[in-house]
């Protein structure tokens, strides 16, 4: 499969994100997983192999399994013949919604910045938590921690519930929470029973429709390795954790001397290749089958 690293079609451009470019097509929304590189909220050059079909292929099995948690924006993944043959596999078409201005984001096992959090405050967005907690301890019940969404290039911040609930309005943040939440304990059931761990993972919600009839659905990706952090059950139960995610690349740029701002540092082909690797490993064990390229 070819690396894409960026698209030009003859569509008019409704966003352009860290790795997805959505064009509008026929009234729904042409959603694109690139195979571009986000960390630490910054855009690496490299591309990774087979990334943006992953995202894809992994957004539509959580979102066919989740359908009775929640409403989500998938229409098809079949496209037009009139596009590229290079979209198969990384596109998906969806409905317009209006996405909220927060990230929604649960955490089952104590990791990243949360454990970064937890060490200087004893707690996380708010939340006080049980006492001589360890990198990846499990939580007695998993936690919602919502974030800011940031711009292109700038961070996200974690935030309080009552900021959250201030910045969506208390119902709804009820609404989203009690979703992202049972969103994840389906997803770390499936997970594990797949060899996996399901850390946490980050959830985008959005409204469809208008008044009385408005509902919320979930958007963006669901469950992915860039979304979410996944260690393998095996080596976790011997206490190593062993990441099927984004954070292979984190671990790598934290040794380095870099200010985790544009521009980035270049990765080496090793990292690029084992980055893939990992993405394609829990591709197949959370679906059982290999990737179709």
């Amino acid at each position: 499969m070819e690396i894409i690293t960026s698209t030009n079609l003859p569509l008019k451009l409704f966003n352009k994100g860290k790795v997805r470019e959505t064009y509008e097509l026929d009234g729904n929304l042409l959603m694109i997983a690139t195979d571009r590189l986000s960390a630490f909220d910054v855009v690496f050059n490299e591309g990774i192999p087979f990334k943006g079909a992953v995202l894809c292929g992994l957004s539509e099995f959580w979102f066919s399994k989740t359908r009775s948690v929640t409403k989500n924006h998938l229409v098809s993944t079949k496209l037009p013949s009139t596009l590229p043959a290079y979209l198969s596999g990384r596109s998906m078409i969806v409905v317009k919604s209006k996405p909220l201005p927060i990230e929604c984001i649960v955490r089952g096992y104590i990791t990243g910045s949360a454990l970064k959090e937890y060490g200087k405050t004893g707690k996380v967005c708010g939340i006080e938590l049980p006492k001589g907690m360890k990198n990846g301890d499990e939580f007695p019940d998993p936690i919602f921690t919502p974030s800011t969404k940031a711009e292109l290039g700038k961070h996200d911040e974690n935030i309080t519930s009552v900021q959250a609930a201030e910045l969506i309005g208390k119902d709804t943040f009820e609404e989203v929470r009690e979703k992202a939440i049972k969103l994840y304990e389906f997803g770390k059931a499936h997970a594990k029973k797949s060899g996996l761990v399901l850390a946490d993972t980050k959830f985008e919600f959005g409204y469809l429709g208008e008044g009385d009839d408005r509902e919320i659905i979930l958007i963006d990706e669901a469950m992915t390795p860039d979304s979410s952090r996944y260690w393998l059950k095996e080596k976790y139960d011997k206490g190593v954790l062993e990441s099927l995610d984004k954070q292979y690349v984190r671990d790598y740029l934290e040794k380095m001397n870099w200010n985790k701002s544009p521009p980035p540092p270049a990765l080496p082909k090793e990292v690029v290749e084992n980055t893939s690797k990992r993405y394609l490993e829990a591709y197949k064990k959370l679906t059982g089958s290999e990737l179709k390229v």
